[in-house]
Formats: C-alpha cells, structure tokens, sequence
C-alpha cells in the first residue's frame, strides 16, 4: 500500500554523540528535574530531515505494512482511505530507534505515537487524525495540499504556491 523507507542510520550514529546531562537550571519550570530530557541538537536534526523528507510523514509503530499497534494501524488505514499518495508518503518506525521514540515526542511536544506531519507541519496523533478524517477537514487539507492521488479521470493538479 505504502512504500517503505528505513530510517536513515545517520540518524542513529547522530543520536549516539555524547550528550550532556540537563541541568535543573536549564530545564522548564512545569517540569520535575526527574522528567527533565533535553532534545540534543543531533536529535532534533536529525528529525527535522525525516519531516522534511516528504510531504506526509508518520511516525508511527512498526511499518505501514506491519503496524504494532492498533492507533498506528488505524493512521495507515485513515491514510490509505483519503488517497494519500505513495510517492508522497513516508513513515519512519520508531520502535527501531529509543532516541527517536523519545525525541518526537519532546520535538512535537505530543506525547503519543503515531505522529502526522503534512509538509514539515505537526498535525496531530491518531486521535486527531480521526475527528478530522470523520468531519471530513482532512480530507480537504490533503487535498490542498496536492498529496493525494487524483480520482479516475481527473487530471493531477499541482498544489497551489
């Protein structure tokens, strides 16, 4: 259904540097210096490359042909339904990775997987992805966005610039 990329191993040779310990001085208030996990800079480079590797990007559980649990099963379907195109799509496993389990949540601010990029935009976790597939706005963002696949018939329309 979807293509599957790996995940690049640039990614896990980044995420193995040396990282210092946060500090309580440095960490955010609302926090508890035992949650504290600061997002080193090899991480959040390397997860800004894999949101802008394509223009639908999912992190998810396992791979879209193989999902691990049921909210990453039910991101792929919800994808799959709205005609996301394959071309267009990449999802990158993040049981494959501890840093990048851990670092997308802290990157998004979100504390679930799966996790939905549409060109370099956090849209949401499957929950989300659910309401706006069921009132129908995700359809409509998709579309607006160029990234699903045209209806038999129809001739492919580029997104507006």
């Amino acid at each position: 259904m979807f293509s599957k990329r790996a995940f690049p191993s640039a990614f896990r040779a980044a995420t193995r540097a040396a990282r210092p310990l946060p500090s309580a001085a440095t960490a955010p208030r609302f926090v508890t210096p035992f949650q504290v996990r600061l997002l080193s800079t090899e991480v959040r480079t390397a997860i800004d490359k894999a949101v802008a590797s394509a223009p639908v990007v999912l992190f998810m559980k396992g791979t879209p042909e193989t999902p691990q649990c049921g909210f990453s099963r039910a991101t792929i379907q919800i994808l799959g339904m709205q005609g996301v195109d394959p071309e267009k799509f990449t999802a990158f496993n993040v049981l494959e990775d501890n840093d990048l389990r851990q670092g997308i949540k802290e990157y998004s601010e979100w504390p679930t997987i799966p996790q939905l990029y549409l060109e370099k935009e956090f849209v949401g976790g499957c929950d989300i992805v659910m309401t706006m597939h069921q009132d129908g706005s995700l359809a409509k963002m998709l579309e607006e966005k160029g990234v699903v696949l045209p209806a038999e018939g129809e001739t492919p329309s580029e997104p507006p610039q």
